[in-house]
């Protein structure tokens, strides 16, 4: 096995490096600006739903410390930064009229980061699905993926003639599976059918989006969409199932126009799929110039012999529901380590395989790596001048996957970027504040920032593209 530390990580001219945020997990401010709630306000705002009752209420107060974030970045010497848009903060209550203070807020995001150098990269959507529209049926609703597309494009009417990079959503996989079918996510429901017609209406989102960001930006940008693979490893009918759920149905109807065979008879079981209307794979197969890819570790499957209790260990919180409707013969084994604080193994080879992989099944789209990192369990240390954190398991964490994407390009594969997850230790989803992901250290009683020695490592790997 490759040890991809010892790759030197020169990248062509052009290549993008940078990191990423989203705006739940960042903004707080979730009553300011006109903005009203969404189903991550309503579901952290639930006893019981996240890891100490946190909400990002305030998380990093990034809302207001924009400009200071700024200059972070840029003395960082960011390349690129990857930010959501909240939906309820662009269009209150789900409505159609655009809120000047929440569209407000993104113009002076762009113009900050072009004003510094740094190439904006906008996801429509990384989860805050507005209330309003969750009490309407929410992503399971066709009606949702009609709205988003509208939303699409009144964000983009004001900001498309600066961001140079749009992506539609960001890891639909979760916000299906998660969301509606274990219920470890926003809006929490466990229902499996509800699951599989979320999935169809995210790709039907985007494929109404894409032409509608090309109708309304002027100045020509790349349109993508953000995917969390799944590298499944173990036994091949177990691996396959993995794959058609958590892969294949989003690349096979954006990229080919179709759902596999495979898919539909696995779940069967679960649903009809009598929610895919005539037309709709035409709609979401869209021509794309990116395609993002989300990597942080790989699952080890076999098939179930029905003996025993069956094993899931598949990376993410079991809060009795299960992601994976249609498999309940598939088992997630423990995987060796060394893990993350996440329990996350890590695997850089599992990147470099899945960037080959998706570069031989799609040829003619470029790849992104949108989102990588880790969370570990870092320490504060006082030193004269000032705090510090020495986080050497995420610099190498960071040295083993950047060597393994510089492995990948050199066999061939067309990437165009690299962006860090995250920028700042931020509200984790169901983990609360417990999980810290960041380059940058966040004191959530005071909102300082801290850099971290990942961070200077980072500008240290920018700052020799240039040398």
């Amino acid at each position: 096995m490759t040890d991809h530390r010892d790759i030197p990580l020169q990248f062509p001219a052009g290549f993008v490096i940078g990191s990423a945020t989203a705006s739940y997990q960042v903004e707080g401010a979730v009553a300011e600006g006109g903005r009203t709630p969404s189903i991550w306000d309503t579901f952290s705002h639930t006893p019981g739903r996240t890891w100490n009752g946190d909400t990002g209420d305030v998380a990093c107060d990034h809302y207001h410390l924009m400009d200071d974030d700024l200059d972070l970045m840029a003395d960082l010497g960011l390349e690129a930064y990857r930010f959501s848009i909240s939906w309820s903060r662009v269009l209150p209550n789900a409505g159609s009229v655009v809120s000047p203070e929440g569209i407000g807020f993104y113009s002076r995001l762009v113009d900050g980061l072009l004003e510094r150098g740094i190439r904006p990269i906008a996801t429509l959507y990384h989860w805050d699905l507005p209330q309003e529209l969750e009490d309407a049926g929410g992503w399971a609703n066709r009606e949702t993926s009609a709205r988003f597309a509208e939303y699409a494009a009144h964000t983009v009417a004001h900001l498309g003639d600066r961001v140079r990079t749009w992506t539609t959503l960001n890891e639909p996989w979760c916000s299906a599976y998660l969301g509606y079918g274990s219920g470890a996510h926003a809006p929490g429901r466990t229902d499996g059918a509800a699951a599989l017609a979320a999935v169809h209406h995210l790709n039907l989102a985007h494929g109404l989006a894409v032409p509608e960001i090309r109708r309304a930006a002027t100045n020509d940008p790349d349109v993508s969409v953000t995917l969390n693979f799944h590298v499944a490893r173990g036994e091949d009918e177990a691996v396959r199932g993995v794959e058609a759920l958590a892969n294949r149905a989003f690349t096979s109807p954006m990229l080919r126009g179709r759902y596999d065979d495979d898919l539909l008879a696995r779940t069967a079981s679960v649903t009809d799929w009598s929610f895919v209307r005539d037309g709709d794979l035409e709609q979401i197969h869209q021509r794309l110039d990116l395609l993002g890819v989300n990597y942080y570790s790989t699952v080890t499957v076999r098939t179930w012999d029905g003996a025993g209790e069956k094993v899931r260990n598949d990376g993410h919180k079991d809060v009795g529901g299960s992601p994976w409707p249609g498999l309940d013969d598939v088992e997630f084994l423990p995987q060796d380590g060394p893990h993350t604080d996440m329990g996350w193994n890590i695997a850089p080879d599992g990147l470099e395989d899945l960037l080959v992989s998706l570069a031989e099944q799609f040829p003619e789209v470029p790849l992104m790596i949108t989102e990588n990192g880790a969370a570990f369990r870092d320490e504060v240390t006082a030193t004269a001048e000032g705090p510090r954190v020495h986080d050497a398991d995420r610099i190498d964490y960071l040295a083993r996957h950047f060597g393994a994407a510089r492995r990948a390009m050199d066999r061939g594969v067309d990437l165009r970027g690299y962006l860090v997850w995250s920028l700042l230790d931020n509200f984790e989803w169901g983990f609360g504040y417990s999980k810290r992901f960041g380059i940058v250290r966040v004191d959530y009683d005071t909102r300082e920032r801290t850099v971290k020695d990942s961070a200077r490592w980072l500008s240290g790997v920018i700052a020799q593209q240039d040398a």
